[in-house]
C-alpha cells in the first residue's frame, strides 16, 4: 500500500501535530495541573527552535541517504520484501494493529536504554533538563537523538516490514500521545484512572520527570501504558504530590534549560549524573 492519496503523508502529519497543540495548549490555559515556575515565552521559543532543529537535521538526513526516513523505508522493504509482515499473508487491519504495537514496543525499549546507556543519558538528557512540564516538553528532544530515533525506527521497520501507512498511523499516534501526556492540565482523576489502563497520561508521565530518580527512571511509555507494567517500571503517583513535587534535574533548576545554545551544547559538557538525586 503506498502512501499517496489528495493529502500527503506529511501534510496529515503537520495538520493532526498543530491541532492537538493548539488543543493541548488551550487546555492548559483553561485547566492548568500546575503553576509554571518559569516565564512560559522564553521556554516556548526553545523548546520549539529544539524541535526545528530537530526536524532540519532529518530533512538533511533524507537529502543525503535513501530511504533515511521511517515511512521510506516501509515502502522501500515493502517493494524488496524484506520484513515479516511481508512474508505473511495476513489481513491488512491485523498488520497495520500489530505494527503499530510492535513499534510501540520499541520506543519503550529505545526510552529504557537512554537512560541506562550513559552516552544516549546525555543526549535525553536534554528533554529532562526542562524545568517545566507542558506541551513543549513534548518536543523538546536533542537533534541527535531524534536522528538516533529515526535509525532506530528504520531498523525496526524494515525488520516488521510494516506497511507505509502502518508507519503513518504509528508517527502519528506517537506525536499526538506525547503531547497529551506531557500537557499540563488537570484531567479529572475518576478520567485518569480510566484512561490511564490504556493510554499514558499527563499525571503517570509526569513521575517521569521528577527530580528524584528512583522515579525519573520508571513510566517510560509514550503510548501504551501497558509495557510499564508489563516490565515492572510502573510508579503510580509521585512521592510529594503532582503539585509540589520539583520537574528537571537537580543540578540544572535554574535558567539554563531555557536557553537553546546551552540546550544544544547540553550533552558535550562534563557529565553530572553521578551527582543526581538518588533518593
Amino acid at each position: 500500500m503506498e502512501v499517496s492519496s489528495s493529502i500527503s503523508e506529511g501534510a496529515l502529519r503537520l495538520s493532526v501535530f498543530f491541532g492537538i497543540f493548539l488543543v493541548m495548549a488551550l487546555l492548559e490555559l483553561a485547566m492548568p495541573r500546575r503553576t509554571p515556575n518559569r516565564v512560559k515565552s522564553r521556554r516556548w521559543l526553545t523548546n520549539l527552535a529544539i524541535a526545528g532543529i530537530g526536524a532540519a537535521v532529518i530533512r538533511l538526513m533524507a537529502l543525503l541517504a535513501v530511504p533515511i526516513a521511517a515511512v521510506a523505508a516501509a515502502a522501500w522493504a515493502q517493494s524488496e520484501g524484506w520484513g515479516v509482515f511481508n512474508q505473511l499473508d495476513w489481513p491488512g487491519w491485523v498488520e497495520i494493529l500489530l505494527a503499530v504495537i510492535l513499534l510501540d514496543l520499541a520506543i519503550y525499549g529505545q526510552h529504557v536504554a537512554s537512560h541506562k546507556i550513559p552516552v544516549l543519558w546525555r543526549l535525553h538528557k536534554v528533554h529532562h533538563t526542562d524545568v517545566d512540564f507542558d506541551v513543549t516538553t513534548a518536543v523538546r528532544f536533542h537533534p541527535v537523538e531524534i536522528a538516533l530515533s529515526m535509525l532506530w525506527k528504520i531498523v525496526v521497520v524494515v525488520a516488521l516490514g510494516a506497511s507505509p501507512w502502518a508507519v503513518v498511523l504509528f508517527e502519528v499516534i506517537l506525536n499526538g500521545c506525547a503531547m497529551f501526556n506531557h500537557a499540563n492540565f488537570a484531567l479529572p482523576l475518576w478520567l485518569d484512572r480510566i484512561v490511564r489502563v490504556i493510554l499514558v497520561t499527563p499525571d503517570m508521565h509526569r513521575v517521569h520527570h521528577s527530580i528524584h530518580r528512583f522515579e525519573h527512571d520508571t513510566n517510560f511509555g509514550f503510548n501504551l501504558s501497558v509495557w510499564d507494567r508489563l516490565f515492572n517500571t510502573y510508579t503510580d503517583q509521585p512521592r510529594d504530590g503532582h503539585v509540589k513535587m520539583v520537574i528537571g534535574q537537580k543540578n540544572h533548576l535554574n535558567d539554563s534549560p531555557t536557553r537553546l545554545g546551552w540546550s544544544l551544547r547540553l550533552p558535550f559538557l562534563p557529565s553530572q549524573r553521578s551527582d543526581e538525586d538518588q533518593n
